[in-house]
């Protein structure tokens, strides 16, 4: 019988990498393994600090370390290794840089002495992730472990949250002996606003007529979400929500107006159209907010805007700012709600628009026969208010961006860059980090199967979480677009799915498959009594294709 090799010791640079992290309170990373972070797999090995979730691609991945990181504010943690396994996980970091979330990808490297030839899977990681991440490096030195790991985190949370990308070479990370010590635990820097500043704001506000604020981005969080409302509330200043970012104000809140983006109320459309002060806190204005830099329009000589922001080189960058107020969102909202003249400025308009919303945001039966509408008002009866709903792209969450109740915070993970294949890996996320919320997973069919190879993961960490699938046999969103611009002209939109119930059974998960509304309801009952991945299979009619009504039939009818 052979004896069995003892393993070398863990190489002390690994060692020191993973003190590192534990000394910024990572608690969780996620994973695909490859052989070119060996080292730091075993560092990890018995390490009961680090919940270590061993993910199918690393797109999912990423995915999941970027919705990590907005429901922490600390970032999000993947390890991936080199060439395939940084280009997939690419799209994690792309989505984390746009939705300005905190991210840290490390990516297992070549041997240092195999650098610039071109070797197994090298890739120059710089030219790569520079354009989408807020700091791409290579730690060439293993003493240097601690300052590179303490600036990773500061850059991810600072200004701008967003995505950083460490290199780590094959030979660094196998040093045996390496001195240092992590650094201390880094926080994100205050940022309190000016007094002038809000001084001027008050003003401008005070001799708005029409005013109306967009809220959420940024560094928001509890804190923000709580003194804005406040605030808010007392001046009765309408509050609309940027683009996916729905969370970012209690839905109860008596001046919520609606979120901004694809399908939004037209109401509320033709607030932001006539308003004659813009008060942006932590948005962008990006192109899905401002349906394409248009509401409101970049240039307005009888509109004036106020850019709060947390980064200065996000201020004036695309819309010019008659006031632009550089500050952290949760210090900016507490200055805003305890301001001594919040008591002589006095809306209506808030409660108005308040109003119209709901009435915006009660579904009406259709006649199809699983009417989407109705089921997330069959959600909203059975699922806790602070549900988290995560979703990926596609026409299917426009049903819940107008009639889901985003109570909670955080309640929403959908990726504003619209990526597809978001929804699961992100519930994964959700459901390792708020165990005791009830977490759904939403997703087209086309968008499942993006990254629903991610089932295994949820089974194999034990996720309590919901998926609902909504199949209609067709990339949905294209083929809404396709039917506008070359009616009846089908290509490549069409799409032959496998039998999903059969597929997430196969998975371990427990599943229904449902073409009516009851259908849905009784199954969401019976899933909301079981515990485990479920698996909700819808099958509709491609021809509701949107929940502002848009079908194929009416796109392709003559316009008079």
């Amino acid at each position: 019988m052979s004896e069995i090799r003892s393993p070398r010791p863990t190489p002390g640079a690994a060692r020191l990498l993973v003190d590192c992290l534990i000394e910024q309170g990572c608690d969780r990373i996620f994973t695909v393994p490859g052989e070119s972070f060996l080292p730091v797999l075993d560092a990890l090995h018995g390490e009961d600090r680090i919940d270590v979730v061993t993910c199918r691609q690393e797109g999912g991945a990423a995915f999941m370390a970027c919705a990590d990181g907005t429901m922490t504010g600390r970032p999000g943690v993947c390890f991936v290794t080199r060439g395939p396994g940084a280009t997939n996980a690419s799209i994690g970091v792309h989505v984390a840089f746009q939705d300005s979330q905190p991210m840290i990808l490390f990516v297992g490297d070549v041997d240092s002495s195999m650098r610039d030839r071109e070797g197994f899977q090298e890739l120059d990681f710089a030219a790569f992730f520079g354009p989408t991440s807020k700091w791409a490096a290579r730690i060439d030195s293993a003493e240097r472990i601690p300052e590179y790991i303490a600036r990773a985190y500061a850059t991810a949370i600072s200004g701008r949250p967003g995505p950083v990308v460490l290199a780590l070479p094959e030979d660094m990370l196998g040093e045996a002996d390496v001195p240092g010590t992590p650094r201390p635990f880094v926080t994100r820097p205050a940022q309190a606003p000016c007094p002038d500043a809000m001084q001027a704001m008050m003003a401008l506000i005070g001799d708005a007529a029409s005013p109306v604020a967009i809220i959420g981005g940024a560094g928001w969080n509890p804190k923000a979400r709580e003194y804005f409302q406040l605030f808010a509330e007392r001046i009765g200043i309408p509050v609309a929500t940027a683009f996916r970012r729905q969370d970012a104000i209690s839905p109860s809140a008596r001046v919520y107006a609606g979120n901004l983006g694809y399908g939004p109320n037209p109401q509320l459309v033709e607030r932001v159209k006539s308003a004659d002060l813009i008060l942006a806190v932590g948005a962008r204005l990006g192109e899905a907010t401002t349906d394409g830099y248009a509401i409101p329009p970049i240039l307005g000589s009888d509109r004036k805007l106020i850019h709060v922001h947390p980064d200065p080189d996000e201020l004036n960058r695309v819309y010019p700012a008659d006031l632009a107020i550089c500050a952290g969102m949760d210090e900016f909202a507490e200055s805003a709600a305890l301001w001594d003249e919040n008591d002589v400025i006095s809306f209506d308009a808030g409660a108005q628009a308040h109003t119209e919303w709901l009435e915006w945001t009660t579904p009406k039966p259709n006649d199809h026969a699983l009417d989407l509408g109705m089921c997330v008002q069959a959600m909203r009866d059975t699922l806790p208010a602070d549900t988290v709903i995560c979703n990926g792209a596609g026409n299917f969450s426009g049903w819940w961006h107008r009639f889901w109740k985003y109570e909670g915070f955080p309640s929403q993970l959908a990726p504003t860059a619209g990526a597809m294949g978001y929804g699961v890996p992100a519930a994964v996320a959700a459901a390792r980090r708020l165990p005791d919320r009830t977490v759904v997973a939403l997703a087209g069919d086309g968008d499942f199967l993006m990254n629903g190879q991610e089932l295994a993961t949820a089974v194999q960490h034990d996720c309590d979480m919901i998926v609902v699938i909504i199949d209609n046999g067709a990339y949905g969103t294209i083929r809404m677009h396709q039917e506008r611009e070359f009616p009846t002209r089908i290509s490549a939109t069409q799409l032959k799915n496998p039998d999903f119930t059969a597929l997430a059974a196969a998975y371990g998960a427990w599943s229904r498959k449902i073409r009516t509304t009851a259908e849905f309801t009784d199954a969401l009952v019976e899933a909301k009594g079981r515990t485990g991945l479920r698996v909700l299979h819808c099958l509709i009619d491609v021809e509701q294709l949107a929940a502002s009504g848009a079908s194929i039939s009416g796109l392709r009818q003559v316009k008079p």
